[in-house]
Formats: structure tokens, C-alpha cells, sequence
């Protein structure tokens, strides 16, 4: 296998409804707790049952922020498993599998162990059901990596504590009985891989979270009290956590019947002056634009996170891409500000959707959280926020009666000062354009002053709010990477391999860093554009506002992560590049 301070890979692969997601995220949050800091990729096609689902989990002493493409142990509950990626096995690494079930492991080499565990026969030793088999499987692999069982049964009187102290005693058993048959069995195999390296008072200083629950989490941080989102994935588990957590947190869930209501909803209820959200997919945010527009137009705040999944149409629904930063940025006709951030990891997922609320309120308008599937979906540790760094800025915001008040009072930064009904200052909103007072108006004076005037705030965003994008490596390398989003992770591990690459992460689409961009740009020889995307909409963006032309662009779009491995690659073939 690998050193005991790199990164450790384990691979869960099954058919849908073998619980291959859970298990990972159960192994994830054991390495957590054992002092390890982890990140898992997860894949599944779009079926209500079967199909084959695999994820991995990497973890790891350091920091670790993309898994690798081999792995250094697989867990099989199926032949398929074993036939798709027997192959990208480290050598050393091993493969779990069920010695009763008749797999075929002909093929694997021999530079791989074979670890036949009899997990069904143990599962029904511990309480008669096949659904103990992934628990059986996960103690397994624990004993190998020289995991503490203790925490995993923890973990499971935490996790399935609401079902019931039959089933969970039957789990415990189930892990102690798969713990101990590798212990007696091949314990001349077993690894020093997820020895405790850290004890920790409770809590721990890190938690496992997926870029959706980061997005909820930020959203409740800067005290939105209110959400409309009807399910499409990526983003269902924002949904669902904000759906479970309502009633601790003090704010209102609605699932509507369509996006259009949610979009709708949210308005209302920013109209009223809460703070408000709502979350979709391309295919979602499609049936929301004609709202996306009247949100501009009454100038009323409102923060979308939109998960990118490939497309068109319904095209790769449980699979990753960057295809719609395009989209975001043109939606709707005719020009209006609208404010679109795109995270590259859970951290900043969390940290962009609570300031969202803040740029919302203070711009009043949409603001747009462009966040890809594969970060929605996995999981990463990160530090517990500190949630007393958020400063909650309503902007030019009354609750009290003003005389003559005009709610689009044509103004130097672009904002007027915002009411609500009810508080005595009378105002029109409506889809048509307007004087400052709201009073729909035609006329050309009226009309260039106000579109003037709605413009306006993204000057003004972009002197005051708006940071320089992250530059990672050397502040002058020969060779630049430009990209958005996910593929941060995977980027950041590459360029460990160079001694001349740096990394130029952009977060804010719009308004956009073009002045940073142009100066930062201009200094390398080379530039490689990466993206999930078929056209590379980022390199085109800023070709379009700095008019730097990014010819060398490394592009994916099969919904698949890139590997750092693949960017390594990559980067060897580019002249000049000094390996370290």
C-alpha cells in the first residue's frame, strides 16, 4: 500500500441499495474522529434501483483535497465491482469481497491480496438480514487498516440510534463479528493506516460535510427564514437538511409543486423582508427565469444555488459538469445585475452562500451560488465555522415610515433604500419599467436613468465587495492553470509536482475580476484552462473581458472528476514545466 502519512484510498463499489454511499460516509467519519482528514467522490447512474454505485474515500494525516485515481483497498459487494476496477488496485492494496458468494477474482493480480470473508453468513449470524452485510464488510476493512472498532460502534449508536436498541445491538454485533474475523484470519495483513493519531475532546475540531449540507448551513448562518425548492438533484440534500433542521433553527421550509413556485415563493417572501432562498439544476433554473428577471427588475433580493449536472436537457442527471456558467450570467432578456459566485470546495461553499444573503440585501438583487455536482454531493472535513465572523448587512434597509418616499430613487451607487409593505411607505412593483416610485413609465429619460441606475451596483459590488482570486504556487510561474469550481482539489494536488505552475482560482463570475486577471495572466508563458465543460466558458469569459486568448484548454465533459493524476499528466506535456 501507500506510506502511513500519504493519502489512503478505500473504494466501496455495489449495486444500488447495498448501502455504498452510507458505508463510505460512515468510514469517512471514523477517519475523522481518528484524527485523519478525509474527501470522498461518489458515482451512481441515474436509477431508481440498481446500477452499479461506487464511492472512495481518501484520507489522510495532511490535508487532502481530491481523491487519486488508484486505490489501496477495495470493499466488492458484487462481481461487477470486481470486474470494473480490480485494475486500479495499488499494488500491495487488497480487495473485500464475500468467499461464499462465488466471485470470480481470476484476474486480479497477483501483487493484490485477496481477503474472502464470508460477510452474508456472518450478517445473518448477528441478526438474520443481508442489510448487516455492508457492516460486516466496513469492520472488516477497519481491522485491516487497524481502525478502533469502538468508534465505529460509536458511530452506529449515533446513526441508527432512532431505529431501535434491537437493531442497533444487531449492527455492533455485526461490526464485531467482521472485526474479528480478520483479526484471527489475516492478521498478518493487517496496515497501521487508521491507527488514532489524535484524541479529541467532544466534538472534534472538523467535521465530514458535503458541499449541500455547507450550502444549507451557511444559508441558516446568515439568517435566512425562508426556502422554496422543489427536489432535483444535485441539491436534494439541501432540501433535506434544511426540511429536518426548520423548527431548531427558526425559519420556514416549503416544497412547492414546481420550481416556478419556488422561485415565485422566494420572491414573496423577500418582498416581505425576510431573507429568502431557493436551489435548482440547470434543468430547474430553465422554467425559472421569467422570475429571475422580475427579481431584477423590482430590485428584490434573492440568493439561488443552482448544482450543475451535465446536459442538456435532462442529460446526465447524477453526473457532474460546469455547463452553466454561461447560462447564469445571460438568462432572461435585457441586462440586469444579477451576482454570481462560484465556490471551489466545501469551505468556500459554506462561506459563499452566507455572504450571498449579505450582497443580496445590499445590491437587492439575485445573487446566484454556482455550485458543481461534485462538490454538492461529497464529503470533506472541515473546521467548525465560526460563526460569529458573519455580519449580517441589510443595506439601505427602513421599517419606519419616509416621507415621499420613492423605492427607486435614482442614487450615485446604484441602491435605493428598501421597504417592506406595511410600514407606511407606499411603493409599486411590477414586471414593467418604472419611475421612482414604481409607476410604470415608457419614457426615454425614465428609462435610461434606471437602467443606468440598476447597473450601477455591480460598479459599485466591484469596488467594495468583490476580493482578487487565490493565486496558489509562485506569484510569477512560467506556467499558469486557470479554473473554476471543483476542480480546485485536484488542481491544488498537482501542482505540488512543479516548481513553476501556479494556480489562478476564480470564484466571482460576475461582476468579474477582469483588471486582476489581465495583469496576473500577462506574466506567464503558458496558460492551461481547465474546466468540466465542452466549450471552456471560463476561458471564454475572459477572453470576452480581458481579452486574453486561452488556446490550451484541457476539458472534460463525461460528467467524471478530474484526477489530479490527469492534470499531472497534463502538465508534462507542456513545454518548459520543471518537475520538483
Amino acid at each position: 500500500m501507500v506510506n502511513k502519512d500519504d493519502v489512503v484510498s478505500v473504494k466501496i463499489g455495489g449495486p444500488a441499495g447495498t448501502g455504498v454511499k452510507s458505508v463510505g460516509l460512515m468510514l469517512a467519519k471514523i477517519a475523522a474522529r481518528s484524527g485523519y482528514q478525509i474527501c470522498d467522490n461518489t458515482e451512481y447512474p441515474s436509477l431508481i434501483r440498481g446500477g452499479h454505485n461506487v464511492t472512495q474515500v481518501n484520507f489522510s494525516e495532511r490535508e487532502v483535497t481530491a481523491p487519486k485515481v488508484k486505490s489501496d483497498l477495495l470493499i466488492a459487494f458484487d462481481q461487477l465491482t470486481i470486474d470494473l476496477h480490480f485494475s486500479e488496485i495499488e499494488r500491495g492494496g487488497g480487495i473485500i469481497f464475500d468467499s461464499d458468494s462465488g466471485m470470480d477474482v481470476s484476474k486480479v493480480s497477483k501483487d493484490v491480496s485477496l481477503y474472502g470473508i464470508p460477510l452474508k453468513k456472518l450478517a445473518h449470524e448477528a441478526g438474520e438480514k443481508n442489510i448487516f452485510v455492508n457492516i460486516v464488510a466496513l469492520s472488516a476493512a477497519i481491522g485491516l487498516l487497524s481502525g478502533n472498532i469502538e468508534t465505529f460502534k460509536k458511530l452506529i449508536e449515533e446513526e441508527y440510534g432512532d431505529k431501535g436498541e434491537k437493531i442497533v445491538e444487531a449492527d455492533k454485533k455485526a461490526a464485531d463479528l467482521g472485526y474479528s474475523y480478520v483479526l484471527a484470519n489475516f492478521k498478518d495483513d493487517l496496515h497501521e493506516y487508521m491507527s488514532v493519531i489524535d484524541t479529541f475532546s467532544s466534538p472534534a475540531p472538523f467535521m465530514v460535510i458535503s458541499g449541500n449540507e455547507a450550502a444549507a448551513l451557511g444559508a441558516i448562518s446568515a439568517g435566512m427564514k425562508f426556502a422554496a425548492i422543489y427536489p432535483m438533484s444535485p441539491i436534494n440534500n439541501i432540501l433535506h437538511f434544511l426540511a429536518a433542521n426548520q423548527e431548531k433553527f427558526g425559519y420556514i421550509y416549503k416544497q412547492p409543486e414546481d420550481e416556478i413556485s419556488a422561485i415565485n415563493m422566494a420572491i414573496g417572501a423577500s418582498y416581505a423582508g425576510v431573507r429568502s432562498m431557493t436551489a435548482t439544476s440547470g434543468g430547474g433554473f430553465c422554467l425559472m427565469t421569467e422570475a429571475y428577471g422580475l427579481a431584477g427588475t423590482t430590485e428584490t433580493p434573492l440568493v439561488i444555488v443552482e448544482g450543475m449536472r451535465g446536459g442538456p436537457a435532462t442529460g446526465l442527471p447524477t453526473w457532474s459538469g460546469q455547463g452553466d456558467l454561461q447560462m447564469m450570467l445571460h438568462s432572461h432578456q435585457d441586462d440586469f445585475p444579477r451576482i454570481v459566485l462560484a465556490p471551489g470546495d466545501v469551505e468556500e461553499t459554506y462561506r459563499l452562500t452566507a455572504k450571498a444573503f449579505d450582497l443580496a440585501d445590499k445590491y437587492q438583487t439575485t445573487v446566484v451560488v454556482l455550485v458543481d455536482k461534485n462538490i454538492c454531493e461529497n464529503d470533506r472535513t472541515v473546521m467548525f465555522p465560526d460563526v460569529s465572523n458573519i455580519k449580517i448587512d441589510r443595506g439601505k434597509f427602513v421599517k419606519e415610515k419616509v416621507e415621499d418616499y420613492k423605492r427607486y430613487e435614482f442614487s450615485d451607487d446604484g441602491v435605493s433604500t428598501r421597504s417592506i409593505p406595511g410600514v407606511g411607505n407606499f411603493f409599486i412593483a411590477n414586471s414593467d419599467e418604472h419611475d421612482e416610485y414604481g409607476y410604470s413609465s415608457e419614457e426615454i429619460d425614465v428609462r435610461n436613468k434606471m437602467m443606468n441606475k440598476r447597473m450601477k451596483k455591480l460598479v459599485t459590488c466591484a469596488q467594495k465587495d468583490m476580493p482578487d482570486p487565490e493565486v496558489y504556487g509562485p506569484k510569477n510561474a512560467d506556467i499558469t492553470i486557470l479554473s473554476w469550481g471543483s476542480n480546485k482539489g485536484s488542481i491544488l494536488e498537482a501542482i505540488k509536482s512543479f516548481s513553476n505552475v501556479n494556480y489562478v482560482h476564480v470564484t466571482w463570475m460576475n461582476p468579474f475580476p477582469a483588471e486582476f486577471l489581465t495583469k496576473v495572466l500577462s506574466k506567464s508563458k503558458h496558460i492551461v484552462d481547465v474546466e468540466c465543460n465542452y466549450s471552456g466558458q471560463l476561458a471564454d469569459l475572459v477572453k470576452e473581458k480581458t481579452g486574453v486568448d486561452i488556446k490550451d484548454r484541457y476539458l472534460r465533459y463525461d460528467g467524471r472528476i478530474i484526477y489530479p493524476e490527469e492534470i499531472v499528466e497534463k502538465l508534462n506535456s507542456v513545454k518548459g514545466v520543471k518537475k520538483i
